[in-house]
């Protein structure tokens, strides 16, 4: 939960996934026509490094870089694994015909800078535009708006709301995804998965070379309706 309330958010009253989360070990893999979605694993720290030293995936990370070398990776693998897994929920994304580890995606933390928990995903180049992302997007929303619910408080961005609200007042709970403008790829993968535009706003880039450099984010919000076809 933010520390403080900034003027562009309010209070609300709504519903979150139990926390913590289910261990790893309590998490089932979940199928679809081409890919196996599993807890990941200390094993996967190789094949995560050679997704996290591809340019072209992570441009479109908040730095902008690959990973300088395996420590790295690690240090961003240990969040998913026990027993930080309390507090994440990121799978791999594994082919169903060949098992190998093609990337990861999922909630990494509870909040976002919108309120709501932020949805992301990373896959390999040589996978893209094969529709790998949205198949995995469908399912993992699916299953975590099966996640068991409790009472929650959170100041969220008043403009995710599909109602003016006041504050205090409940709202229905929102899954948010956070979209760099231009990334048409990924606006289409967020917006096949039912997730709907509500903002843009600009920020400061920290990537290197660009430090400084406005960015335009674009805000989208799902909130377990019917997908969209």
């Amino acid at each position: 939960m933010p520390s403080e309330n900034p003027a562009s958010k309010i209070k609300v009253q709504t519903t979150l996934p139990r926390h913590p989360f289910p261990p790893n070990t309590a998490r089932s893999p979940l199928k679809t026509e081409r890919l196996i979605i599993r807890p990941l694993t200390q094993d996967d720290l190789p094949a995560l490094h050679a997704l996290r030293t591809q340019p072209e995936v992570m441009v479109c990370t908040a730095l902008g870089r690959i990973d300088a070398d395996i420590s790295e990776t690690q240090a961003k693998l240990d969040p998913f694994l026990p027993p930080g897994d309390a507090d994440t929920y990121n799978p791999g994304i594994c082919l169903a015909s060949t098992g190998e580890l093609i990337g990861l995606g999922g909630v990494f933390r509870p909040t976002s800078e919108l309120g709501w928990p932020e949805v992301g995903y990373m896959i390999r180049k040589e996978h893209w535009g094969k529709g790998y992302a949205t198949e995995f997007l469908r399912a993992y929303v699916r299953d975590w708006w099966g996640l068991p619910r409790e009472k929650a408080e959170v100041f969220v961005d008043g403009d995710s709301l599909e109602d003016d609200v006041g504050k205090g007042e409940s709202v229905r709970e929102m899954l948010c995804a956070i979209v760099e403008e231009g990334n048409m790829g990924s606006t289409r993968v967020v917006e096949k998965s039912g997730f709907r535009k509500f903002k843009a706003w600009t920020v400061k880039s920290r990537r290197a070379g660009q430090e400084g450099e406005d960015i335009t984010l674009v805000g989208f919000v799902n909130v377990g309706l019917e997908e969209s076809a």
